[in-house]
């Protein structure tokens, strides 16, 4: 671990970083730990953005994200905070990745084992259909190879900057392998080319929605996020929150002064510079640079005050979703702790079909998390006799279209889908008791949450291979000392996505205020080059 060297400004830097979200967590903790001075801002009563969790009387479930993946992000962002990851959060390895099921005689586990995942799909469909999946893993770990030092870990580059990113960094066999990963082409088709069982072609081309996009319209390169999931994933011991919770604890060990029901209500700046920050309440707070860890979308449509900069660059909103989260019992489906439900796969299309036109979907994919399950093949509990079934907490979630419209959707729009979605488990076989009333999620909700997302979860939708360069703005803006992070910009959404993005809007900053002031930050272990 190298030692950190104190800024040598007599007056350390004031920075000020709105929202408390992984974004805002990483950067405000990265800049405390180089020794400037941070005020992390957050309207809602505690840290973690959508990571909070839902309160259900004394039960706490995820709220949001479920699906932790890219455990090496987090180990590096800890170990640049002179700590390590393990003495903060509990992970756990899931050997089941999900259970995927379309009937009650049609269920597939993935594994974290590859070849015990291309065992079960030789039973669930063909010898030759699990012959093409190991091709199709082999695709994905290339694109992920090829994107992540040059893409992902780094500024936002445009399509020639990448081509030379990947020249310096990986040699003519990198730029062979860039002009391999079908950049051109949508998601959907390129799976076309690995795989003849449609339901495998519809179980990949989900992965899309990770990224909050149909499958139809997203390019191939986000076959990487198979690659990234089969990797690993894993299971945060207490819950998602607690990694936003032990990120916050790190940040105030080193001097984040965390300031919680603090809305910002304007951007304040001096000679065509960043200066500070006024709050809804009056309260001004003088600052060298500013980080917005919000939706970009907020500055465009004037909610952070007329000195905002304009120009930003952001698509349409991408998916939303509507969640219920319950205390429940179930019988006659082994449960893991990731499952997903699909309808027929001859259908898929017109899923997003009726979310492209602002509707529900009639016939939709159901994913269910069940918190108490175990992600451990040999540990899935039994049915157990109706008698003697346990409650547990369930999370289930179905695509549903941004409310950009502002329109939201009436009681019954969401009582016929949760109908639908409740015919789905049981079409599968799972049945489902609640004990009350679930906590229903509606788009509008998190419309009212997160300002100017128009409930859209994931930022802009990745539609076309321009969008990988043009749909989510970079973290240095147009205004001097202003910076960005979060899910609405580069390098994208989730939660590993949204740390890297506040590594990176840290590191601008730093590179930026050394320009304008005299002092040296250290390059600390696990830093990005910003080039």
């Amino acid at each position: 671990m190298n030692r950190v060297r104190p800024l040598s400004s007599l007056t350390p830097p004031r920075v000020v970083v709105i929202g408390a979200g992984m974004g805002g967590l990483a950067a405000a903790a990265l800049l405390a730990r180089q020794g400037v001075e941070v005020q992390l801002l957050e309207r809602a009563d505690a840290p973690g953005g959508k990571m909070r969790p839902v309160e259900l009387g004394a039960l706490r479930l995820d709220g949001g994200p479920t699906v932790l993946t890219m455990r090496w992000v987090f180990e590096a962002l800890f170990d640049r905070l002179g700590t390590s990851l393990d003495q903060h959060v509990h992970l756990h390895r899931s050997e089941v990745l999900a259970r995927h099921a379309w009937s009650a005689d049609e269920r597939l586990d993935l594994h974290a084992d590859l070849d015990q995942s291309i065992e079960a799909i030789a039973a669930f469909s063909s010898r030759a259909e699990a012959t093409r999946y190991r091709a199709f893993c082999q695709r994905a770990a290339q694109v992920f190879a090829t994107l992540d030092p040059a893409f992902i870990r780094a500024s936002r580059p445009s399509p020639v900057s990448l081509t030379w990113r990947v020249l310096r960094q990986q040699g003519l066999a990198g730029l062979h392998q860039l002009m391999r990963i079908a950049p051109f082409t949508s998601l959907w088709r390129e799976l076309g080319r690995f795989f003849r069982d449609p339901r495998l072609h519809q179980l990949f081309g989900r992965y899309a929605t990770y990224c909050g996009t149909s499958p139809f319209e997203a390019p191939a390169t986000l076959m990487l996020v198979a690659h990234v999931e089969r990797e690993a994933v894993w299971q945060v011991e207490g819950g998602m929150a607690r990694l936003a919770q032990a990120l916050a604890h790190c940040g105030q060990q080193h001097g984040v002064r965390l300031r919680c029901r603090a809305e910002v209500q304007r951007l304040l700046v001096s000679d065509g510079r960043i200066s500070g920050v006024q709050l809804a309440d009056g309260e001004r707070l003088a600052a060298d640079a500013v980080i917005f860890n919000g939706d970009a979308r907020a500055l465009t449509e004037g909610l952070m005050g007329p000195d905002a900069p304009q120009g930003l660059a952001h698509g349409s909103p991408s998916l939303s979703a509507l969640t219920w989260h319950a205390e429940a019992t179930t019988s006659g489906f082994d449960l893991s702790h990731h499952n997903v439900f699909f309808g027929p796969a001859t259908g898929y299309r017109a899923e997003f079909d009726a979310i492209a036109a602002g509707r529900l979907p009639e016939s939709p994919t159901v994913y269910v998390c069940a918190q108490d399950r175990s992600g451990q093949a040999h540990r899935l509990r039994p049915g157990l006799p109706a008698g003697q079934r346990r409650p547990e907490r369930l999370m289930c979630l179905v695509n549903a279209p941004a409310d950009a419209s502002g329109r939201g959707l009436t009681a019954e729009e969401i009582a016929r889908c949760e109908q639908q979605m409740w015919g789905r488990l049981r079409e599968a076989g799972l049945q489902v008791s609640v004990s009350s009333p679930a906590l229903v999620t509606r788009p509008q909700d998190f419309a009212q949450r997160f300002p100017a997302s128009q409930g859209a979860l994931y930022g802009p939708a990745s539609r076309g291979w321009r969008a990988s360069f043009q749909a989510r703005p970079d973290g240095r803006t147009t205004l001097p000392g202003l910076f960005l992070a979060g899910g609405s910009v580069h390098p994208g959404p989730g939660v590993p996505m949204a740390a890297l993005s506040g590594q990176l809007a840290a590191d601008q900053l730093l590179e930026d205020l050394a320009s304008t002031r005299s002092f040296h930050p250290a390059v600390m272990p696990g830093g990005m080059s910003m080039r």
